[in-house]
């Protein structure tokens, strides 16, 4: 909320901005909203999913529960306005597999379509991501009201 608000301020326009991470169950939620610092400054992608994989070495298939979490937030006139959730739950694979997406999208199996999110297409992606769902919940929101804005 705090970076719609700031960049809110600095544009004098009506902002959207989002914070996201990847909730494993067997991390009792983490690495949540740090997922992008996930393990410490320096790491890149590869090495934050080496590190959660390595965290969830002796968790069982059954216990490999996750889900991602987008929280959408528009700012307007030096106040939050509105908020808008999204989640995609699905499970921590083994192995990575496929190359589209960023961040933990090769280790996240989302069981409806049968792959992971780095084996989707862009198109597909946006349609089942949870960064996707928030934002078209946004869309609605400011589509149906246009006071949402003032």
């Amino acid at each position: 909320m705090a970076k719609a608000l700031h960049y809110a301020a600095a544009s004098g326009l009506p902002t959207l901005a989002d914070d996201s991470g990847i909730e494993v169950a067997a991390l009792d939620g983490g690495p949540g909203v740090v997922s992008a610092r996930y393990g410490g400054e320096g790491l890149d992608d590869p090495d934050r999913n080496g590190l959660l994989m390595e965290a969830l070495r002796d968790v069982p298939d059954e216990r490999r529960q996750a889900r991602y979490v987008a929280v959408v937030a528009l700012a307007s006139r030096g106040k939050i306005v509105a908020t808008f959730r999204g989640e995609a739950a699905g499970m921590i694979l083994r192995e990575p597999r496929g190359k589209n997406g960023f961040g933990y999208d090769p280790l996240f199996y989302y069981p409806e379509l049968h792959m992971t999110f780095a084996q989707m297409l862009p198109a597909v992606k946006r349609q089942v991501s949870h960064r996707g769902k928030a934002l078209a919940l946004a869309a609605q929101a400011i589509r149906q009201d246009s006071g949402i804005l003032s």
